[in-house]
């Protein structure tokens, strides 16, 4: 049998920006469900404000609607779809990077995207109130999962296969790292008090954010700390959202660019995503949990900047060239560390 076609960069380009939308929708589904059930009475505003935080929306959002307001927060996120950061022009991104793919991509995964696209450009306000909300974000959530399952089960396993699954880990870490830094620092308990509170609730809603409650408990002391879920979400190497079970799989997927179809372009990607991953095995989380945690993640969020930037730089059409500023916070980690 011939062998498939180089990838043309066109395809490859679509294929990451689809899935790194997908993962956008998905993530953002489970932090608005998260929100809504563990908003702590009183802070109501200051909850859902950290989703504003997370995407780097605090001018954006102040423009359109000035005060902090849940509601105003909700629509932002779920119904403004010339808001480019919502769940409706993430869909709408992925649904139009899989059209430019309808040579490669199966039917099946064609139509089911056709159908959840639908589905999220016609949300309702009532959706938005009470309960619904939770049904809400639970419908796009196991949305996003039923195109994972149908693009496993019927995606060809060449080129294309590596670049989809590289668009989604780099958004699934940077994802993860968001979530931590905004989350953390308003989640360490200020007295021993305060303790069990945190432990039942606000941690838990950070690990159920991340999809990864119940794995952490697997493995995790029963007086746990919050240094733990740094550890867990950065370190962990069998969690799916882990920093480092991503790297891994991003090298997995870069060395197989690199043996089987001979893609050179891979080297200074795969040289990033060795550092970054011996940056965060060199961690010491519970120094960090203490002070520094901030620009740590921070450093880690403009490696994977980076990252995207060298595998775009090689092998895609138009790829702006990451500023050369983003590298220096990144670095100054690494020196540190060496030091």
């Amino acid at each position: 049998m011939n062998l498939a076609p180089p990838l043309l960069a066109r395809y490859a380009e679509s294929l990451f920006w689809m899935a790194r939308y997908l993962e956008r929708v998905e993530n953002l589904a489970r932090l608005i469900e998260v929100t809504y059930i563990f908003e702590s009475p009183g802070r109501e505003s200051e909850s859902w404000y950290a989703l504003v935080r997370i995407n780097a929306d605090e001018e954006s959002f102040s423009r359109r609607h000035g005060v902090a307001d849940p509601d105003a927060i909700k629509r932002f996120y779920l119904i403004e779809a010339d808001n480019p950061t919502s769940i409706p022009a993430a869909i709408e991104v992925a649904r139009t990077n899989a059209r430019v793919l309808r040579p490669l991509i199966s039917t099946e995964m064609w139509k089911q995207l056709n159908q959840f696209h639908h589905a999220l450009t016609a949300i309702a306000p009532a959706e938005l109130e009470g309960d619904a909300l939770s049904r809400l974000a639970d419908r796009i959530r196991a949305g996003v999962q039923a195109q994972t399952g149908i693009t496993e089960g019927t995606f060809f396993r060449d080129q294309s296969w590596h670049f989809l699954e590289l668009g989604r880990l780099i958004e699934r870490a940077d994802q993860t790292t968001r979530l931590l830094d905004i989350k953390f620092h308003l989640l360490v308990p200020r007295a021993r008090e305060e303790w069990r509170l945190v432990e039942l609730t606000q941690w838990g809603s950070v690990l159920r954010a991340a999809a990864g409650y119940h794995a952490f408990r697997r493995i995790a002391p029963v007086e746990f700390a919050p240094a733990d879920v740094v550890a867990f979400l950065l370190t962990d190497a069998s969690f799916p959202r882990s920093v480092r079970l991503c790297l891994d799989e991003i090298e997995r997927h870069l060395t197989a660019l690199r043996i089987r179809y001979g893609l050179g372009g891979t080297r200074a990607a795969l040289e990033r995503a060795e550092e970054m991953r011996a940056l965060i095995a060199g961690a010491e989380t519970e120094r960090l949990s203490a002070g520094g945690l901030h620009a740590f993640l921070d450093n880690l969020q403009h490696a994977l900047i980076g990252l995207a930037g060298e595998i775009g730089t090689a092998f895609f059409r138009d790829w702006r060239p990451f500023a050369p500023e983003r590298e220096q916070g990144f670095q100054e980690q690494r020196q540190e560390q060496a030091g």
